[in-house]
C-alpha cells in the first residue's frame, strides 16, 4: 500500500482514539459507544502501524517502547472511571504519552 495513505489511517485512528479519551475523561460520558471507539481506535493504530513497519525492526527498540504507550493509553480509560487519577490528569499523561509516540516513531532515537 501507498506510505503516505498509510499514515493518513494511522493519523485518522489516532484522532478517533483521542476523541474518545475526550469524551470518556473529560466530557465523563460512561457510553458504550465511547468504549467500542476507544478500542476499535486502538486496534486500528496497531494493525496500521504494524502495516507502515512492514516487519518490526528487531534490533532497535523504539517500536516496543511505542507499544508500551500504546498499552498505557489502552488503560487510560480504566484509570478515569476508577478514580486512580482525576480525569484532567488522566487527558494531560496521554497527551504527553502521544507526543512520546510521535516523536518515537519520526525519530526512532533508539
Amino acid at each position: 500500500m501507498d506510505p503516505f495513505l498509510l499514515k493518513t489511517l494511522h493519523l485518522a485512528g489516532v484522532f478517533a482514539l483521542f476523541a474518545s479519551l475526550g469524551a470518556t475523561t473529560l466530557a465523563g460520558s460512561s457510553k458504550k459507544t465511547t468504549s467500542i471507539l476507544h478500542g476499535v481506535s486502538l486496534l486500528f493504530i496497531l494493525l496500521v502501524g504494524f502495516a507502515i513497519l512492514k516487519k518490526p525492526p528487531m534490533d532497535q527498540y523504539w517500536w516496543m517502547a511505542k507499544l508500551g504507550i500504546w498499552l498505557f493509553i489502552g488503560l487510560a480509560p480504566a484509570l478515569s472511571k476508577k478514580k486512580v487519577l482525576p480525569p484532567t490528569v488522566v487527558f494531560g499523561l496521554t497527551l504527553v504519552a502521544a507526543i512520546a509516540a510521535a516523536y518515537l516513531g519520526l525519530a526512532k532515537p533508539f
